[in-house]
């Protein structure tokens, strides 16, 4: 069963790395892939689906949007 993460423990891990687009086109810590799912959204693209690589844990749009308010990045 995939783990999923409370939003309070997301924001925790945003300085973790091992963390990458389910297309493996990037790959970083949780902040940098927010950001550059944010970059991807603001762009009209879709923003991708974000996983932690060790565990396949995978976030939703919901959780994505959160990380992007936390960073300061408008939703």
């Amino acid at each position: 069963m995939v783990k999923k993460y409370t939003d309070a423990e997301l924001v925790e891990r945003m300085k973790s790395p091992g963390w990458g687009l389910k297309d493996k086109s990037v790959t970083g810590t949780l902040e940098d892939l927010a950001k550059v799912a944010h970059a991807r959204h603001q762009g009209g693209e879709a923003p991708g689906l974000i996983e932690e690589l060790e565990t396949s844990v995978e976030l939703e749009m919901i959780q994505i949007q959160l990380l992007w308010r936390q960073l300061g990045l408008p939703v």
